[in-house]
């Protein structure tokens, strides 16, 4: 590969890593199908580099987050706990089924949460609770709204481990991260504000991911060229994703990120 295409990557990269740290996906799910329809990059690959490039985006986006207090500490470990063993077992299925099945599934899920957050969100009536979780009602600021959201019921905690270990699967296997799905059930299911759901799941994504690099990291299952410049843009692009994260509603993250996952998801299905 040359300059140019490594370019290319950092500027991919920067995109990523702001589009990603802003709705609390990380870059993968952008720099992945990347790598895939433009890179021509084989699928076990590319999900190992993009995971790589996952946790950097990860750690860029913690560091940001953490200055500005939004991050819930105790769910994104729980969710974490769970995820390890996940990754594990994500690794192994790419292993054996990383072929047309790897396209289906990941275009699947892309578009189906995708069509889900964007009906959700562009409902013209908000209730109450939801106007209170994104701090939009009686001039409420952002950060007593996740006040509001900090205090998760017993019922719906037991969950928060089943949950992490689903994302550690879907972060090992399709090389994305699980925040794109992790979002949207903390802001529906466990009534989390959304922008302290976007910076739990980049917390939690930094310590679970770790887990599915070791693994690529041992079995080589990645590229350096693309790690490299890749790595450099989202470290760039996340910390512009946090600056814009706080000066952007609740509502538009979604609506971002729905956007974004319907575009790639029928991509994967055309390639």
């Amino acid at each position: 590969m040359d300059i140019s295409t490594g370019l290319l990557l950092l500027l991919v990269g920067i995109i990523a890593g702001g589009y990603g740290t802003i709705v609390g996906a990380g870059g993968g799910f952008i720099f992945v199908p990347v790598l895939l329809m433009v890179f021509q990059l084989k699928p076990a690959v590319a999900a190992g580099s993009g995971l790589v490039i996952v946790l950097i985006n990860a750690i860029s986006g913690v560091v940001g987050y953490a200055r500005k207090g939004q991050i819930n500490y105790w769910m994104g470990m729980t969710l974490a706990i769970g995820a390890l063993p996940g990754s594990l077992i994500g690794f192994l299925l790419l292993q054996l089924y990383s072929s047309n099945f790897f396209y289906i599934l990941f275009a699947s899920i892309l578009v189906c949460l995708g069509i889900f957050l964007m009906v959700k969100n562009t409902s013209v009536q908000l209730n109450r609770k939801q106007v209170l979780l994104e701090g939009e009602r009686d001039g409420l600021s952002s950060r007593n709204a996740e006040f509001e959201s900090v205090d998760i019921p017993s019922v719906q905690s037991k969950w928060l481990l089943p949950l992490g270990f689903l994302m550690g699967i879907l972060s090992s296997y399709l090389g994305i991260g699980g925040g794109w799905l992790l979002v949207p059930i903390l802001i529906y299911l466990f009534h989390v504000s959304t922008h302290q759901a976007t910076a739990t799941s980049i917390f939690s994504l930094c310590i679970y991911s770790s887990a599915g690099v070791f693994l690529h990291f041992y079995y080589g299952s990645f590229d350096w060229f693309t790690i490299v410049w890749g790595g450099a843009g989202v470290t760039i692009g996340a910390q512009f994703g946090v600056i814009m994260a706080q000066k952007i509603p609740g509502k538009i993250v979604l609506q971002m990120l729905s956007v974004l996952l319907i575009i790639i998801g029928f991509r994967m299905y055309l390639n």
